[in-house]
């Protein structure tokens, strides 16, 4: 994988500011719980994968491939999942990919007719995308809070595991991904199973007992030795993800846990067959605009 592409040509950046400052490797972060807001949650967020793009496309890219849609650890795929619909009627459809790291579940939904554009709040990311698709989509760099499109712009809109898990207001999110939609259009999201966070993240025996209560709503926050946030996520419980999704006019279809499929041998963070095949990882909520 060449890591030396640093063009930025084909990549809009919608975004209004940046991390103040150079922003340190994480390695020597402290792991805690406390109270992130919206800025400090996106400027986490953004230096986060801004630094680690490198390292997290080549452990994983061979995983999520170039063009392929998947949903999470787990290996759902949207090509036998059809969460967004029928890949035969995918053909026309303009589609907003929300977290879209480099892209492919974007270059999966090209290569069926739709019209995606790729956002995402990491540079560095994009960057990846403009590597493995030499500019054959449209890549945005935006905050998921304030989407730079007219209203009624497109028919679907996902998210796999993107900005939806960072974000302190997720409903703000939410209502701008309502407004972009045409009525109608889908809204299809995948985040950590919120069962997950009364769970040590460990892949292993030790991640099998609860060790913190489910109710909780503190966010986990890794903050360098001023006490400056540099990776940040929030937990929802079910219910709140199902009544954010509502507060913001969606109308809930379904809500998908994916199981753990017997091909898939691969430990992934928390993620593993022994987990996987216990608890669920993942929950993916596929909403409607009214």
């Amino acid at each position: 994988m060449n890591q030396e592409d640093d063009a930025t040509e084909g990549v809009y950046d919608a975004t209004h500011g940046g991390p103040e400052g150079a922003w340190d490797d994480s390695d020597d972060a402290e792991a805690t719980r406390r109270d992130a807001g919206d800025a400090e949650s996106s400027r986490a967020s953004r230096g986060w994968w801004d630094r680690n793009a490198d390292e997290y496309q080549s452990e994983h890219g061979a995983f999520l491939g170039d063009d392929r849609f998947v949903w999470g650890p787990e290996g759902l795929d949207e090509a036998e999942a059809a969460l967004l619909g029928p890949a035969d009627g995918l053909h026309g459809k303009d589609v907003l990919e929300i977290g879209a790291g480099a892209a492919q579940c974007s270059r999966w939904l090209a290569a069926r007719g739709a019209r995606p554009v790729a956002l995402d709040l990491s540079h560095r990311m994009l960057q990846h995308a403009l590597r493995i698709g030499e500019g054959d989509l449209p890549l945005v760099q935006a905050d998921a809070g304030a989407l730079p499109f007219r209203d009624g712009s497109f028919d679907l809109a996902c998210s796999a595991y993107g900005a939806v898990p960072f974000v302190a207001d997720p409903v703000k999110v939410m209502r701008e991904v309502h407004r972009v939609l045409r009525p109608g259009g889908r809204w299809v999201f995948s985040v950590t199973h919120p069962i997950r966070w009364a769970f040590p993240d460990e892949p292993g025996p030790e991640g099998l007992s609860v060790s913190a209560s489910y109710f909780d709503r503190t966010p986990y926050v890794e903050q360098d030795e001023t006490g400056r946030a540099v990776y940040v996520e929030h937990h929802r419980t079910v219910g709140d993800r199902v009544r954010d999704v509502v507060a913001a006019g969606f109308r809930l279809l379904d809500l998908v846990e994916p199981e753990w499929p017997a091909w898939n041998a691969q430990e992934w963070g928390g993620w593993s067959p022994l987990r996987g095949n216990l608890i669920p990882g993942t929950a993916v909520f596929v909403c409607e605009r009214d």
